[in-house]
């Protein structure tokens, strides 16, 4: 695995011995974890802002594993999942993948697979967190505009020349010239295709 990538590996599993050997397996490659007993365990105590995966066994007494992924998915709440069970079937995988989850393991399973399935989920996450960063950053531009910026910003981009975005708005040439110019400053755009770019790549960002 490549160490450059987050590493933190949440595992929710009711059984304190499959929680043992998660833990040494993913340890002797270099992966860290941070373990909990129930989903309950697991909102109450995760962080998971921050990147990595989550390893989650399907069924556990309360809140079942299929619970806990409705219930990130309702607190917007990203995590790579594996589902990993003693008891699984085809319904209950099918639901699993069909809500997002990464893989669906039936015990007992090889340990390359889950550690597979581990890399797989992390890349997704390094690769989401790069992207929510991303986002961040361009929506602190986009945040410093003023009202009368914004407005030009959204005839801009659509092609208008300033005469055209002037007359729509009711203001002189001048005043969208000026207003153009703060825009292009605040967004750190060189030209009216960086421009573009910028608005394209900050709405493909958005969830």
């Amino acid at each position: 695995m490549d160490n450059a990538l987050p590493t933190l590996v949440h595992l929710v599993d009711d059984d304190a011995s499959v929680r043992a050997a998660l833990e040494d397996l993913l340890a002797s490659v270099g992966l860290s974890t941070r373990s909990y007993v129930s989903a309950a365990d697991f909102l109450e105590r995760a962080m998971p802002d921050a990147p990595g995966c989550l390893v989650l066994d399907v069924r556990m007494p309360g809140m079942n594993g299929l619970d806990l992924q409705q219930e990130l998915q309702r607190r917007e709440i990203v995590l790579p999942i594996i589902f990993i069970t003693g008891h699984g079937d085809i319904p209950m995988s099918v639901r699993a993948m069909k809500q997002g989850a990464l893989e669906f393991l039936t015990k007992p399973f090889r340990d390359q697979d889950l550690l597979d399935a581990i890399d797989q989920a992390l890349r997704k996450a390094h690769e989401a967190h790069a992207q929510r960063a991303q986002l961040q950053e361009l929506q602190a531009r986009v945040d410093t505009l003023n009202e009368g910026e914004r407005a030009v910003l959204a005839r801009v981009v659509t092609g208008l020349l300033n005469k055209q975005i002037a007359a729509q708005l009711g203001v002189s040439e001048i005043t969208v010239k000026v207003r153009r110019a703060a825009l292009m400053r605040k967004l750190q755009a060189g030209s009216l295709a960086e421009l573009v770019k910028l608005v394209e790549r900050l709405e493909a960002l958005r969830p």
